[in-house]
């Protein structure tokens, strides 16, 4: 296996890193992946699948790959974009803008590393497609749109993706991460958080700004809620228990004299146990309305939850043997445990879904030397990370050990000869 994967890999890598580097150049928003979706799709074409689809659950591409006898494995990459400049000074750097759901035109980068995901994708369907004759089983291959939206996983499974396409035994992926490059990060259980978003809109009544007496101002309710909020985690969560409430978001009125009739908060949280997260939910949900009825506001405030992820669960015996071929192929050198991580992905949907297994997974993007100074003089916080405007994985190794990580995982599952 080690031999004619990494082969293989060094044979495309030249072919890789030219659509890594278009997809880069080209990043899509989320629900907007149009292009990207009609390259990767014909990408699979090309490879020789049986099936391709597109426009499944939006954006969303499947490609579906038969060879005899065996089980189904789904494997998994995302592919939009954020809204974000990039700065990394790149000779393929996005300037592309484009105009996001809500109809605000921002820049556009791939600053999550999902053009590197995609191109990984593309590159273990392809080696796999063209060595059929030593393995035997399904691949199921499922590029999916609006992860940043945690939107994307659920649309596929709505679309019916379990229904139109063969049913896997396991599913399977990986991020790219500020990790050394060509090492790969794992961990078991719950190995990242549950995430969810809230609008809230506190209704007030408008005055001068020289009578706050003729007021109920929603600029005050917004700022006691905000700070009520903060004895959330503090003092509901148990200790033991982790948990992240964050305010990203308040907005409020158009000039400095005049107190509007309403303030608008964005909040976020994450959360590792289902039960903490009903928790964090309903004390949210608590302290809002207490503090908009404690205040005088003549309206109940309005609560919208819009974007939800489950914790992503890695589960365990599956990881073990994925991991254990991982360490055959790259090393045990180059793997590593890693603790959870407050970030979030709705991968795990997927599996939920159905009842399988989810294996996931991350692999190093930067250059090692300097990953591995940085964590000695304890500065890792210091070094470009996903979301950052910086963030830019080198080309090389990353994708060739990307492509290999998804290759050999699935060859894990599938029947080999």
């Amino acid at each position: 296996m080690i031999e004619f994967v990494a082969r293989t890999a060094q044979d495309m890598a030249d072919d890789l890193a030219g659509l890594y580097r278009d997809l880069h150049r080209h990043p899509e928003l989320s629900l907007q992946e149009t292009r990207t979706a009609g390259v990767l799709a014909q990408r699979l074409r090309d490879a020789g699948f049986d099936t391709v689809a597109e426009q499944v659950g939006g954006t969303g591409v499947v490609g579906v790959l038969r060879n005899g006898d065996g089980p189904v494995v789904m494997v998994r990459a995302d592919f939009d974009a954020l809204p974000v400049e990039e700065k990394t000074g790149l000779p393929y750097a996005s300037t592309a803008r484009a105009v996001d759901h809500e109809g605000r035109e921002m820049p556009v980068m791939h600053a999550c590393g999902h053009d590197m995901h995609a191109t990984c994708l593309v590159g273990a369907a392809t080696l796999l497609a063209g060595t059929r004759d030593r393995w035997s089983g399904t691949l199921l291959v499922v590029f999916q749109p609006a992860e940043e939206l945690a939107l994307g996983a659920r649309a596929m499974v709505d679309d019916g993706l379990f229904e139109r396409f063969p049913r896997p035994r396991i599913v399977l992926g990986q991020h790219v991460a500020p990790l050394p490059a060509g090492f790969i990060g794992y961990g078991t259980g719950t190995v990242m958080a549950a995430a969810d978003s809230l609008d809230v809109t506190l209704h007030g009544r408008g005055a001068h700004g020289s009578r706050p007496e003729a007021s109920i101002d929603p600029v005050l309710m917004a700022a006691n809620v905000v700070t009520r909020l903060q004895g959330v985690v503090a003092r509901e969560v148990p200790p033991a228990e982790s948990a992240v409430v964050t305010v990203g978001r308040l907005q409020a009125g158009t000039k400095d004299n005049i107190i509007p009739d309403t303030a608008e908060l964005g909040i976020n949280i994450r959360t590792y146990s289902p039960a903490v997260r009903a928790l964090v939910r309903a004390a949210i949900e608590r302290v809002v309305t207490a503090e908009a009825r404690a205040s005088g506001a003549r309206e109940d405030p309005e609560l919208t939850w819009f974007s939800a992820a489950p914790a992503l669960v890695s589960e365990p015996e599956a990881t073990k043997t994925t991991v254990a071929a991982f360490t055959e192929h790259f090393g045990a050198q180059r793997i590593m445990p890693m603790p959870q991580v407050n970030a979030s992905e709705d991968v795990g949907v997927f599996g939920e879904a159905i009842g399988v297994p989810t294996v996931f997974w991350f692999w190093g993007g930067l250059e090692p030397e300097t990953v591995l100074t940085a964590l000695a003089e304890d500065r890792i916080d210091t070094l470009p990370s996903n979301h950052s405007p910086y963030f830019a994985p080198l080309v090389e190794p990353t994708l060739s050990t990307g492509v290999q990580a998804l290759a050999v995982a699935a060859l894990a599952w599938l029947h080999c000869d």
